[in-house]
């Protein structure tokens, strides 16, 4: 059996807000914007730059129950993992972009890491692996 996962959906304020960030500040691809209008949404696609992994789904939050987990959609841990194979880089580009680090970089066993927040505060490890 071979499996893989495909996408993972973070809830999202707003579509367009939320590409913007991704986009521009991250530097992510669009994969897919398609609107579904009988359910009043878009079907919104994101990956890294030239990754391999799962991609994301932009999901707007449809009722208040949903809206209340944006930002926070595991519990105030860290919720993504993003590896990169330039953590210098990539924390300098992001800064410039204004990316909010919570924690600073800090090399651990397996290799440098510094923890980052989205725009709606859902936090993320950019991690560049020991070889």
């Amino acid at each position: 059996m071979s499996q893989s996962i495909g996408l993972v959906s973070i809830l999202v304020k707003d579509y367009d807000e939320a590409i913007a960030f991704y986009v521009d500040a991250l530097g992510f691809v669009l994969i897919e914007d398609t609107p579904i209008p009988k359910q009043s949404k878009r079907w919104v696609v994101v990956a890294p730059n030239g990754g391999k992994g799962a991609q994301i789904l932009l999901a707007k939050a449809s009722n208040d129950q949903q809206a209340a987990f944006i930002g926070n959609q595991a519990g105030g841990r860290v919720f993504l993992f993003l590896y990169t194979d330039d953590l210098e880089r990539d924390y300098a580009v992001y800064q410039s972009r204004g990316v909010k680090f919570v924690r600073g970089k800090v090399q651990e066993p397996y290799g440098t890491v510094a923890v980052f927040a989205d725009l709606y505060g859902n936090q993320w490890d950019l991690i560049e692996l020991i070889n």
